[in-house]
């Protein structure tokens, strides 16, 4: 190996090559989208222009297709993710992050994602948005058999018949936990983008990058929920917030980073809009979620374990165990480490709301769900809390948008090609 930095990396891409055409290390990978051959070309393929209008009119068609699935309408999760791709919205996406008259903007070559196991159609968001932003992809899936992959990867497969020249563009696989893969896969990227967590961050962080790759990484979050209750009281239509906090919590069992842990209350009527507001919601859980006696206790034990360390623990009375309150009396640091899921919410009674500071001035404070307006949360953002990468309306914590985690996601996974 010749000692120049150049040189080096020279005959490890060639290395890489080789190892992809033999299909030694790589024999090993499933493939939904793509193939060995795709997967060993990707590195070499000419990157594309962000919001290029052949990947445009690919995506149109998935969601197109999605749309006329009977089984992808019982997944409000696919059909989230079809608005997303559709025609209009790309096109929306565009307006905001492509000024194409200031410089020119490529892709930054070759993206290897790994997608989050707890969250079924996380994947095809990262994917779509390394697409959109003119790169190739190879996305390491879940290994669970989510009824949405199958359905999302039908879609992929359908519209790219009609969009051949995309297909270089896309791999999609499962493996078993291999450091070979990862390693492979890490030295052929250009960006290198782990969901899941800080445990798969560090397994994956084993394996090198090449000098000038980049990584994006999204570590573990919590969210929490503020709402005012005379705002909240005054909403018409509350049956519809039921349903909108259902899907912002239930629809994953909480697992999602974006699902809010602790329902905080404000304002004046605090009493009258937690009977409403948790009565609807049980409703709807009643009627859509799949319960099993293990969550149950799960739960108990978490509630338990937090009333043997922190004072004023109280379980507030509930019908059943398909909606467990644990009201707390203060906001300690430690909280969010007695958090659980499947319907298990800290509750909190909140006059000023920089009684949050302590719980969001950790990193690990991701969404604020609110129902009222944004506005009450100001103080805190501007108290200067190192936690709070997004605040939205209850029902919104899923919506995926290219401004995520506080990273530019544009940004990061294009380059600028500056000219005098």
């Amino acid at each position: 190996m010749q000692k120049s930095g150049g040189a080096a990396i020279h005959m490890e891409q060639s290395l890489v090559k080789n190892n992809f055409s033999g299909q030694t290390v790589l024999n090993s990978i499933t493939y939904l989208v793509g193939n060995a051959d795709i997967l060993g070309n990707m590195s070499s393929i000419p990157a594309k222009k962000p919001f290029d209008d052949g990947i445009i009119e690919f995506m149109n068609d998935v969601s197109r297709t999605l749309m006329g699935m009977r089984e992808a309408k019982m997944y409000s999760d696919i059909v989230t993710l079809a608005f997303w791709i559709r025609k209009a919205s790309v096109m929306r996406l565009k307006e905001r992050f492509y000024e194409q008259d200031r410089y020119i903007c490529l892709g930054r070559g070759m993206v290897f994602h790994i997608a989050p196991s707890n969250v079924p159609v996380n994947y095809a968001y990262s994917l779509f948005t390394g697409l959109l932003t003119g790169n190739a992809n190879i996305v390491r899936i879940p290994s669970k058999d989510f009824p949405q992959v199958e359905i999302i990867n039908r879609a992929i497969n359908e519209a790219l018949k009609n969009h051949e020249e995309i297909r270089p563009y896309i791999c999609l696989a499962r493996y078993d936990r291999s450091r070979e893969i990862n390693d492979l896969l890490s030295l052929t990227a250009d960006m290198r983008i782990i969901w899941g967590g800080d445990a798969t961050i560090g397994e994956i962080r084993k394996s090198p990058l090449k000098p000038r790759a980049g990584e994006i990484t999204f570590a573990n979050r919590y969210s929490l929920a503020v709402i005012d209750s005379d705002r909240y009281l005054a909403i018409e239509d509350k049956g519809k917030i039921a349903e909108d906090f259902y899907n912002d919590t239930y629809l994953t069992d909480q697992n999602a980073c974006t699902s809010p842990r602790i329902v905080v209350w404000k304002g004046n009527k605090k009493e009258e809009a937690k009977k409403e507001f948790w009565n609807n919601l049980h409703e709807v859980v009643k009627k859509k979620y799949g319960f099993q006696p293990i969550q149950a206790v799960n739960k108990l034990v978490s509630s338990y374990l937090l009333g043997a360390v922190q004072d004023g623990v109280k379980i507030e009375c509930c019908e059943d165990n398909l909606i467990v309150r644990v009201k707390v009396s203060e906001i300690r640091e430690d909280i969010m480490d007695f958090m659980d899921n499947s319907g298990y919410f800290f509750e909190y009674d909140c006059e000023n709301i920089l009684e949050l500071r302590k719980l969001c001035d950790d990193r690990q404070c991701q969404t604020v769900a609110y129902i009222g307006e944004g506005e009450m949360l100001m103080p805190l953002i501007h108290s200067g809390v190192r936690g709070i990468d997004r605040i939205v309306p209850v029902g919104k914590t899923m919506d995926f948008d290219l401004i995520w985690d506080g990273y530019n996601l544009f940004e990061r996974l294009t380059r600028i090609v500056k000219i005098d």
